[in-house]
């Protein structure tokens, strides 16, 4: 899956005038894609966020922003985290019930966080959620 940093226009007109495609991007590492856009501190959180997120298998960009809506934008933040407390905060936050499925990509974002270079998706969480939810179930407020 590509990485889509959600460039701007003028971004992209930046990138153009320094004579790098959008095409080239994926040859550039996060950094140096940030120093040649020299974007606001806050736009460039967003940047390596976006970035870092979508290198783990099956994470694509709307995850990515689940994640910053979390208050996340580094992996190493989610180290220590679990997956089923992120969905439970996830859904109180954002006041509505999402997919189960979702709690697995919550816990491969973790697992990655602990596991560099884990070649894990999304779905190989299921089993370990199902069992998770059938043991302990869902929050009241979930019902």
């Amino acid at each position: 899956m590509p990485i889509n940093l959600e460039l701007t226009a003028e971004e992209k007109s930046t990138l153009r005038q320094k004579g790098v495609t959008i095409k080239s991007l994926p040859d550039y590492a996060i950094d140096e894609i940030i120093a040649l856009l020299n974007p606001a501190q806050q736009r460039a959180g967003t940047l390596q966020a976006l970035y870092e997120f979508q290198q783990i298998p099956s994470v694509g960009v709307r995850f990515a922003h689940d994640l910053m809506f979390m208050g996340y934008y580094h992996l190493e933040e989610l180290k220590h985290q679990n997956g089923a407390e992120l969905l439970d905060a996830y859904e109180r936050k954002s006041h509505f019930r999402v997919d189960p499925c979702v709690e697995d990509q919550f816990r491969l974002v973790v697992h990655h966080a602990n596991n560099p270079g884990s070649k894990k998706q999304w779905w190989d969480f299921t089993g370990e959620r199902k069992a998770y939810r059938s043991k302990y179930g869902y929050p009241m407020y979930r019902s």
